[in-house]
């Protein structure tokens, strides 16, 4: 080489030795060192998360690897032990969130029922008559009209009575005592009241013509008789039905049948008598319950003064009882979801964490908490659904209903039991393309699943068996069904769907 050519190498072994140097002392000298926890706003970010797999964490912001989202922060002050969803206050006003305190007091145990009046079938007396005779007049009666005892329904003409009066007054000349009492006799026989008979005896002339009249006092149900008709013996001619006390049936549900008994006292009001109350007590419980409504029939007696209370009138009833103490929180506040009940509860710090807990019995707008709360609690009674959806995304599990040991004095001391065995995961239906496929996993962009509330998005599923990927294709149209454990979502079945 010549001594030019021997000076530009030497040149350019300098300038690539410098750039080195250079770029090695950058790093060592001017880099900054990383902090563990980067920060955004002065708040220091412990990791990210997909709200989806909120179990699976990542050291720095991006783009979820199962989903087409970017990954959410979780900070360090997020993460200071204090559970579920924390709201910022404006956004908590916006939604109207308004809170109601676990407290105690008595929940009537009182049963509220409707029902109709009904006569009572007690106090039924009917009109019979004694002997075959012609009806000679009758009193321009009517069903429907109340009359008083002893009021008079018809005249009858009984042909039979004759003779025998007419023998009884013969053997009372003879002035035999035993003759006398033997032909009395056999006029009771034939039927004829007391007063009649005693008429015939001081009058000394025979009265074949009998008043028919009413036993008890009431309103007439039942009217046979008509004039010039005749009758036979035995032949009912009316019934009379007492008002002086009424039924009320009412219609009680099954699932408070146990809360009515026999002897039980009852306040009625009826739309009639607005303002005024009326007091009886259950007669009977009727022992057969009606099929299509799944009710009993509770039988209630009333006194009716005055007649005031008319079969076929309205009324609600009111049963007695003594008001139990029980833990009460708002009805509003508990979200059923049809396995379960689940209240959403306020904690310090504008945090809400769900709850699950055992209901019992309702009223007055309050609802019995069995488990899962404690006195002086606050739960959301507003907007606690859309907190609840937002905490299902996010992962959170609902605190589960407590269940202390038998003989434990504490809580805290009682050993824990052992866990349940797992039950079968809940699996849930869904349908998309295939984007991505693997042995191991799946990507698919699929439609909105409205059992989670998953909007359309596209996402990477695990596989819970490398077989289901057998058959697939990118871009096939799919069918499946899913589960969320915690190492993410997995696919348990797998299938080509029907084009839509």
């Amino acid at each position: 080489m010549t001594r030019p050519q021997v000076f530009i190498v030497a040149l350019a072994g300098l300038a690539v030795a410098t750039g080195v140097g250079f770029a090695v002392g950058r790093m060592t000298h001017t880099q900054p060192a990383q902090p563990a926890a980067p920060s955004q706003g002065g708040r220091h970010a412990l990791y990210w998360y997909d709200p989806m797999t909120p179990s699976q964490h990542f050291d720095k912001p991006g783009k979820s690897p199962f989903m087409d989202m970017q990954l959410v922060p979780k900070f360090a002050d997020e993460a200071s032990g204090a559970a579920g969803l924390q709201i910022d206050p404006a956004r908590t006003q916006n939604l109207g969130v308004r809170l109601s305190t676990v407290e105690r007091g008595a929940l009537p145990s009182g049963v509220s029922a409707t029902g109709v009046i009904a006569f009572n079938e007690r106090d039924v007396a009917v009109v019979q008559a004694k002997a075959a005779g012609f009806v000679q007049r009758v009193y321009a009666r009517a069903p429907g009209d109340i009359l008083a005892a002893g009021a008079p329904l018809a005249d009858l003409l009984v042909p039979e009575w004759a003779g025998a009066q007419g023998e009884y007054l013969a053997v009372q000349r003879t002035r035999e005592p035993a003759l006398i009492l033997a032909a009395r006799e056999r006029l009771k026989l034939l039927g004829m009241p007391p007063a009649l008979i005693e008429a015939v005896e001081k009058t000394g002339h025979v009265r074949n013509i009998v008043t028919v009249s009413t036993p008890t006092g009431g309103v007439i149900r039942t009217l046979g008789v008509r004039g010039g008709m005749s009758v036979m013996a035995g032949q009912t001619l009316a019934e009379i039905n007492g008002l002086s006390r009424v039924w009320l049936n009412v219609s009680i549900p099954e699932t408070m049948a146990g809360q009515v008994h026999a002897g039980q006292n009852v306040t009625a009001t009826l739309a009639a008598y607005p303002g005024e109350t009326f007091h009886g007590r259950v007669a009977a419980i009727l022992p057969q319950a009606d099929a299509a409504s799944h009710t009993l029939t509770a039988r209630i007696e009333l006194p009716n003064p005055g007649g005031r209370l008319k079969p076929g009138m309205f009324a609600s009833a009111e049963f007695g009882g003594v008001g139990q103490s029980a833990l009460l929180v708002a009805s509003e506040a508990v979200i059923r979801t049809g396995a379960r009940s689940l209240v959403m509860v306020a904690q310090p710090g504008g945090r809400y964490a769900p709850a699950e807990v055992k209901i019992g019995r309702e009223g007055d707008g309050k609802t019995e908490i069995l488990a899962g709360l404690s006195e002086g609690e606050k739960v959301v009674a507003s907007g606690q659904f859309l907190i609840d959806s937002e905490a299902s995304l996010s992962g959170i599990q609902a605190r589960p209903v407590a269940r202390p040991a038998a003989s434990a004095p504490s809580p805290t001391l009682a050993p824990r039991p052992n866990p349940s065995p797992s039950r079968t995961p809940a699996l849930y239906e869904g349908v998309g393309r295939v984007e991505q496929i693997s042995p191991a996993s799946v990507t698919l962009s699929h439609q909105p699943v409205p059992a989670i509330g998953w909007p359309a998005m596209t996402m990477t599923f695990k596989l819970a068996d490398p077989a289901l990927a057998q058959g697939v294709k990118v871009g096939d149209r799919v069918a499946f069904a899913f589960d969320q454990p915690s190492a993410g979502p997995t696919v348990h079945r797998l299938g080509k769907a029907a084009a839509p």
